[in-house]
């Protein structure tokens, strides 16, 4: 499990000017927020330095991610 600083500056980031995003990432939040280890951290802060729309286009899954570390935190977010 990660430190508790850390995870609250990734859910401090996760914050999104688009309501979508925010319902998905806040849901994620809830479902995982405290079961992330340092790998699913890191993949987490990659993808959150997406533009608001192209995250919002790989979540919905119009738009894909090559790197396997990514695509599986995007499972997770998908599966919110």
């Amino acid at each position: 499990m990660m430190e508790a600083a850390h995870l609250g500056r990734l859910r401090w980031h996760s914050r999104r000017g688009m309501l979508e995003l925010d319902l998905v990432l806040e849901r994620f939040w809830l479902r995982h927020g405290d079961t992330l280890n340092a790998e699913q951290a890191m993949a987490l802060e990659q993808v959150l330095e997406l533009e608001e729309n192209e995250l919002w286009e790989v979540v919905c899954g119009r738009r894909s991610i090559d790197e396997p570390p990514l695509q599986r935190m995007i499972e997770l977010l998908r599966e919110v």
